[in-house]
């Protein structure tokens, strides 16, 4: 091995505080230290190649190593590679890409766009705009905002309000008053015991319903949701239940925000997450497969209802948010180049036929004690790990069982992860059918050697 690899491992989380873990356990078990990916493969600096499941973290979706994004980085470097856009100043690539996605979400009646750096930036961006849109609507009292119980929408201290997971918060707290979770239409776990889907829905639509009129509609300035929770463990709703969510927000004026940074650009077989349900939000925050991760870029949409009250003549509108990165040249000459690839190879089309197939090869891992719940939505899927099936109690770690799939999937040359007692799923979009059958291949070795391990 070369002295600069020598130099790596001993500086190895050594100065860098890692995200999602304790500084110690990262000090003493040091990261993977992946050097290359191409395609839905990467190599850690030993030159070991392992197959993405994750697509990094939800977003390379392109795969890594396209020639067009870096051809397009290359170009867009020739000419500018940065310039704010706070000084009444703009950049062709900026311009291209907010129409783009205009277009792209003329559907859902998007018309504007607010850059940012990332998905945690959309998710501000997208609760302080819909507290803006109420002052100019002259109903300054709509504060408040109803999320979901297991939601994640990132890490700024207003994402991590209305974040339903208790591990997210609990550091960091006290955090943005009036923030407050219902139930998720979690199938697997739930408080009323609920096994049909539907009826499910309907029951979580309802609470919404109540929780609005408990706080009092003229206080409610959204509810925000993932079209299919990720982070909280891939939670797939019955397709009933986001055209019931629509239709409780308008029954009380309440905006809708599809946070659609894990679903956004076809993960789950649509160019958005809500357009699989049949519903259009009326504000989407979005980043990961925006760019496949080669700038960090995030974007927060707005439908022409929200927009108006921003253009009215006598409205004092100034947007008074953004990151000296909105906008950034690079990110969105690449976001152009990636987005071309998403539409031109139907990359949504291919996660639906690819995550079908992926579907049915999970299901043969049922036979396992440990495995409680399969379940996903196109190249999105999860399975459940509990101890016991008959009292669902999760498996994690320390258990042995945890830390002995993760090591063998690495020995057999995948990368998964598990976050809480969920295994996630999230490949590059353009996954083949091999590549599940491989994955399933290594998955197989994993359970079978993490059962010997828990014995």
């Amino acid at each position: 091995m070369s002295a600069a690899h020598d130099a790596l491992r001993a500086a190895n989380a050594r100065h860098m505080f890692h995200p999602m873990v304790d500084p110690k356990v990262a000090r003493a078990n040091p990261p993977l230290i992946i050097e290359r990916g191409q395609g839905v493969h990467v190599w850690d600096i030993d030159g070991k190649r392992y197959l993405d499941t994750v697509a990094a973290l939800w977003n390379v979706n392109v795969g890594h190593d396209r020639p067009e994004l870096k051809r397009a980085v290359a170009e867009q470097l020739d000419k500018l590679a940065y310039y704010s856009t706070f000084q009444n100043t703009s950049n062709p690539p900026a311009i291209e890409l907010s129409a783009r996605l205009a277009r792209m979400f003329a559907p859902e009646k998007m018309t504007q766009v607010l850059f940012s750096s990332g998905g945690s930036d959309a998710v501000e961006g997208a609760l302080k705009l819909a507290r803006q849109y109420w002052q100019l609507e002259g109903r300054a009292g709509r504060t408040k905002f109803i999320s979901l119980k297991l939601g994640y929408h990132g890490v700024h201290f207003g994402g991590a309000s209305v974040n339903g997971n208790p591990a997210f918060r609990a550091a960091y707290e006290p955090l943005l008053p009036g923030c407050f979770q219902i139930e998720s239409p979690y199938l697997y776990r739930n408080p009323w015991g609920e096994s049909d889907p539907a009826h499910l829905a309907q029951r979580c639509a309802d609470e919404l319903d109540r929780a609005i009129q408990y706080q009092g509609a003229d206080t409610v300035a959204a509810f925000i949701a993932e079209p299919v929770q990720g982070a909280g463990g891939v939670i797939v709703p019955h397709e009933s239940y986001w055209p019931l969510v629509r239709a409780v927000c308008d029954k009380h004026g309440v905006l809708l925000i599809s946070d659609e940074i894990v679903t956004g650009f076809g993960r789950i077989g649509a160019m958005c997450g809500a357009r699989a349900w049949g519903v259009a939000p009326d504000i989407m925050a979005m980043a990961k497969g925006i760019n496949s991760g080669i700038v960090p870029l995030g974007a927060t949409l707005i439908n022409e209802r929200v927009a108006d009250a921003y253009y009215r003549p006598e409205a004092q509108a100034a947007v008074m948010h953004g990151y000296t990165y909105s906008g950034h040249a690079l990110a969105c000459a690449t976001a152009n180049a990636n987005l071309e690839i998403v539409e031109g190879e139907n990359l949504a089309g291919r996660s639906l036929e690819v995550g079908a197939y992926l579907a049915e090869r999970l299901e043969e891992f049922r036979r396992y004690p440990q495995v409680g719940d399969v379940r996903g939505k196109g190249l999105m899927a999860a399975i459940e790990l509990v101890v016991d099936r008959a009292t669902k109690e999760p498996l994690v770690a320390p258990a042995p069982f945890v830390p002995a799939l993760i090591a063998t999937a690495r020995r057999e040359g995948a990368i998964v992860r598990i976050q809480g007692n969920r295994l996630i799923l999230s490949p590059p979009l353009v996954f083949s059918r091999a590549d599940v059958d491989e994955t399933a291949r290594i998955l197989h070795a994993a359970f079978d050697a993490a059962g010997r391990a828990s014995l």
